[in-house]
């Protein structure tokens, strides 16, 4: 859109073929911006007025932002603004809002400036009507401001001297976040991780006794808005939101709970704060707030996270990388003291230190990466590397082990101010095959973690734990987590699923055929041999040889790894292939999702019958590769957990009747609630075989050399050309 002058200039900016004009691969620039007034602008407030701010933006980022001009249509904002450009082939992107305190920001207008048609080291007189892009024939009013291009030197600390001397209090705040990118620095100082879990006994708003809750977040000028949950007192909503600090200070999160109505304004229903100064940094707080003005509470997690990086020298202070810290916290987890506290299994430390090779995310050829570190519902972060391929964080984290099945997940993202991060790439890795104190290269995986994509991210990490707690922690629940992705029906799932689970019943199949094959003779040595072995095992059958045979079992496999003749991973390639050729069009599917809201209301009960067949047969499928798996020494960590309980199994059975075992285990069982009735009731086989991984994660959590991930990605574009 070209913007139309005014004034004397007008004639000599768009009517003179002989301007020198800025190139735009050379040399830095800057824009002084004095903002002035606005006429004639949109009604958007429901007494006939508005409450206008502006915003400019640069190749999609927020470099400054106007004070709010309360209910007026021809607002004065006088402000002056110094920007710096590097690229002037990048419009100026004006946009003009309605500030709304309990709502979203209502759209006034947009308008760009062509920075290629200014004439530099002159002020032009600037008239921008403002538009809607969907409409672009209405005018929605106007602004007035004065620019001046001027092409400055590239020197940083020119740079840094010119806007300490020119810039104005009223633009400092907004303008010094440009600075620090333009030096290569972090637009923000610190990141709050606000992850919303649920809510409890609210107030009903609606005449059924219930309420459609939902929830908004505003910090500053950030405001989030969570989805509204039908028909509840208890939602359950378990989303996650990140705030931005600019200065990395304490500040205030205010909190309100709204009931939906469609037919009329939306009910308040209580609200709350979160005061930053009280809660400690690189840590996940859990608060559970009582809502003021209203009934019931709220659930959330709070992480304060993604503060200034450390030097690579600071890394040699960690705590685990001095001797004398180091064992101290060693013999907090000694086996001497195993049962002073159970629920304390050990501590990871973790240094992000640099990635190489990123993906390309932005059209200057270069990414913002950060990391997002997961451990469980922990959620910390890294500070952003601004126009790098090549980052180097050298951040250093800590976290509190509560179980040492806990797979640690670690995510590159590319950061966007206007929209949703870019995920770059992530690593899962399980906290058992962590080798401490060794620097790693780890090739970076899809979303799904099937297949590789671009990049290397280099780790060091340091576990400490303690076995004995680790192995009572193992039988029992899992620890819930909150924020997961949401199940949707798939087709390429559903498949995927269908042939896991067919491959175990043809296990079942074919020994079933095996054993008939016996009955029926049809192999005389065979069938003899079998016969002579059924006749010795059930004369001489003891109960105790049950977990004696599974014991062998165990350590055939065992010493079949030893001897190298184990054949685990032969089929992986062949696994991960199949996973990636599944996953391929699921990606495509995501990033083209319709608004036809009528169509997916339709489908929403198909969804919810999809779903559960769907989960049905991944459970199903993970049951038998983690019974598996446990023989097969995936996680060796369990197997020898397993061969401990087998052989204190055989040994019980073969010293003791079954019929005092039995007395014992079923006076047991019937009076755990009576001694302990907050006692949660668990399958202690089944959490054990809940932290065994099923094939589809051990495909996740196997790590991909160079070579390897060089050649999948050569199979995927093969894939895709088939």
């Amino acid at each position: 859109m070209i913007f139309p002058l005014t004034h004397t200039k007008r004639n000599q900016v768009l009517g003179s073929s002989n301007i020198d004009l800025p190139s735009a691969n050379t040399g830095m620039y800057q824009l002084n911006i004095h903002l002035k007034s606005g006429i004639n602008l949109a009604v958007r407030d429901r007494g006939g007025t508005s409450d206008p701010y502006v915003k400019f933006k640069i190749a999609g980022k927020e470099v400054y932002r106007s004070k709010i001009i309360q209910k007026n249509l021809n607002p004065v904002w006088n402000e002056e603004a110094s920007l710096l450009i590097q690229n002037v082939a990048e419009p100026l992107y004006i946009k003009v809002y309605d500030y709304d305190f309990a709502l979203q920001d209502d759209f006034m207008g947009s308008a760009y400036l062509d920075l290629t048609r200014l004439e530099l080291n002159s002020p032009t007189e600037v008239t921008l009507n403002l538009k809607d892009p969907s409409c672009p024939v209405q005018i929605l009013g106007c602004l007035l401001m004065t620019v001046t291009l001027v092409c400055r030197e590239t020197d940083t600390r020119h740079t840094k001297m010119f806007l300490r001397r020119n810039w104005t209090p009223s633009c400092k705040v907004q303008n010094a976040r440009l600075l620090g990118a333009h030096r290569s620095d972090q637009l923000w100082r610190g990141v709050v991780s606000v992850t919303l879990i649920e809510g409890r006994d609210l107030k009903p708003m609606d005449p059924n006794g219930l309420s459609d809750p939902y929830v908004k977040f505003k910090m500053g000028c950030q405001k989030y808005k969570s989805k509204a949950i039908l028909k509840t007192l208890n939602p359950q909503w378990r989303e996650q939101f990140d705030f931005l600090l600019a200065e990395e200070k304490d500040g205030i999160i205010d909190i309100t709970v709204w009931d939906k109505d469609s037919l009329k304004k939306d009910d308040f229903i209580g609200s709350c704060q979160i005061d930053l100064s009280g809660l400690s940094k690189e840590h996940t707080h859990k608060l559970d707030i009582a809502l003021s003005e209203g009934k019931g509470h709220i659930v959330l997690l709070v992480t304060l996270t993604a503060s200034t990086p450390v030097s690579v020298s600071d890394l040699s202070f960690c705590m685990l990388d001095n001797e004398g810290e180091r064992s101290e916290i060693a013999g907090k987890y000694s086996l001497l003291r195993s049962f002073q506290n159970l629920r304390d299994i050990g501590i990871i430390q973790l240094k992000i230190i640099k990635a190489e090779g990123l993906m390309v995310a932005d059209v200057t050829g270069s990414s913002d990466p950060f990391c997002v570190i997961e451990l469980n519902n922990d959620r910390l972060q890294t500070h952003t590397v601004h126009r790098s391929l090549n980052p180097e964080w050298n951040k250093v984290f800590t976290f509190n082990i509560k179980d040492i099945h806990s797979v640690l997940e670690v995510s590159v993202y590319d950061e966007d101010r206007d929209r949703t991060a870019d995920f770059l790439g992530k690593v899962a890795i399980p906290l058992l095959t962590i080798q401490n104190g060794e620097q790693k290269a780890y090739v970076l995986k899809n979303k799904n973690l099937t297949g590789a994509t671009k990049g290397v991210i280099y780790l060091e990490m340091d576990v400490i734990f303690n076995v004995i707690r680790a192995g009572i922690r193992t039988i029992t629940p899992k620890e819930q987590k909150y924020i997961e992705d949401e199940q949707k029906i798939s087709k390429e799932l559903l498949q995927k699923n269908y042939y896991r689970v067919r491959r175990c019943i043809m296990v079942l199949v074919n020994t079933g055929r095996y054993i008939n094959s016996c009955f029926g003779w049809e192999s005389p040595q065979r069938s003899l041999t079998a016969f002579l072995i059924y006749l010795v095992a059930v004369w001489n059958f003891e109960l105790w040889v049950i977990p004696l045979m599974l014991l062998v079992l165990m350590i055939y496999n065992y010493c079949l790894i030893r001897s190298g003749k184990d054949n685990r991973f032969s089929s992986m390639q062949e696994l991960e292939e199949s996973l990636i050729a599944y996953e391929e069009d699921e990606e495509d599917k995501t990033d083209k999702e319709t608004e036809r809201k009528g169509l997916i209301d339709k489908l929403t009960a198909l969804q919810e019958v999809g779903v559960a067949v769907q989960n049905g047969l991944d459970e199903v499928a993970c049951l038998y590769e983690r019974v598996k798996n446990t023989f097969n020494w995936t996680v060796p960590f369990l197997s020898w957990m397993a061969v401990f309980v087998l052989s204190a199994g055989t040994i019980i059975l073969y010293f003791i009747p079954l019929r005092y075992i039995l007395l014992v285990w079923g006076i047991h069982k019937f009076t755990k609630k009576l001694r302990n009735p907050l006692l949660i009731d668990n399958n202690e086989l089944l959490d054990f075989l809940s932290r065994v991984h099923s094939d589809v994660q051990v495909v996740h959590f196997h790590e991909l050399n160079q070579e390897s991930s060089q050649g999948m990605m050569t199979f995927k574009k093969k894939n895709n050309s088939g």
